[in-house]
């Protein structure tokens, strides 16, 4: 695997650790607080390293993709998670790939392939295999959380792509972290507070959202958008309901069910045929044996 695939899929995976990370060492209670200190000094970590600030109409637009792709999307993905299992939440927001393959054809010209819709329900249901139990239940106020964080994150892509980056990388990620950071940052204080106290497992893991979680995977992530386009970079975020789940059984010392194992299966089959066509594999598979089996004279 080359380094721009190990990057593209680095950040979903990364992604997926956050529910681990944050059951197992953040406070309890405040997800918009964690998602303010994720976010804000992550993006003034980057502003500081690429020290250009936006330009002309790129200060507009870096708040919407920063509200969009940060805050809306935190604060809704945490109400969501609240009301409703993980599993429920996580099922709902694999809708992504589907939204951002409809709303790409009216806003970036680009068709809905027949492929990518098959592809892409296969996905909701292996994610619905792979992390749904039997006790899960649905809140009408958690649905629509869950669908409004997949709608906000599926506009935020397909705008990054629409509208291009003016620069460099860095400070790209840095303006949206940045704002994202700063519109959660008076709800996250109405709202919730600030813990009395931080232990050094709650700076830890902090440190590891911040740095990780969001300084090194946002700027892999918009570079991934730009390069393999907004609706197939959709498809890598199912990457992150994976790692989740093979996180989760990992920390309780147990293995896969057989329902999990097909999940697993059809979610990892369902990115991988939103990335190439099956004729283009076929013709390339063709083309590297003709070339390495050359025909007898």
């Amino acid at each position: 695997m080359g380094w721009t695939a190990i990057g593209a899929v680095a950040a979903p995976v990364v992604w997926g650790s956050t529910y681990l990370v944050t059951t197992e060492l953040l406070p309890p209670g405040r997800p918009l607080l964690d998602g303010a200190l994720r976010a804000l000094p992550a993006g003034l970590l980057l502003l500081a390293i690429g020290r250009t600030l936006p330009a002309g109409s790129w200060w507009w637009r870096s708040v919407v993709l920063g509200a969009l792709n940060i805050a809306i999307f935190f604060a809704l993905l945490f109400v969501a998670a609240e009301r409703m299992p993980g599993g429920v939440a996580a099922t709902l927001i694999a809708l992504q790939p589907l939204a951002v393959g409809v709303l790409a054809v009216p806003l970036l010209g680009v068709p809905l392939l027949p492929r990518r819709v098959v592809a892409g329900v296969a996905g909701v249901g292996g994610v619905a295999l792979l992390v749904l139990q039997g006790d899960a239940r649905v809140d009408p106020l958690g649905v629509a959380a869950a669908l409004g964080a997949a709608a906000s994150m599926s506009v935020g892509v397909i705008l990054v792509q629409r509208w291009g980056r003016p620069g460099a990388l860095l400070p790209f990620a840095a303006w949206q972290l940045t704002a994202g950071g700063l519109l959660l940052v008076p709800f996250a204080l109405a709202f919730e507070g600030l813990p009395a106290t931080l232990s050094t497992g709650n700076a830890a893991g902090f440190a590891y959202l911040t740095l990780i979680g969001a300084a090194v995977t946002y700027p892999l992530w918009f570079r991934t958008i730009r390069r393999v386009s907004a609706p197939v970079a959709s498809f890598l975020g199912l990457f992150s309901p994976v790692t989740a789940t093979v996180l989760g059984v990992i920390a309780a010392g147990e293995g896969l069910t057989a329902w999990q194992a097909a999940g697993l299966a059809i979610t990892l089959a369902s990115i991988a045929a939103a990335q190439v066509s099956p004729v283009a594999l076929f013709s390339r598979l063709r083309s590297q044996r003709s070339s390495t089996c050359p025909e007898p004279s």
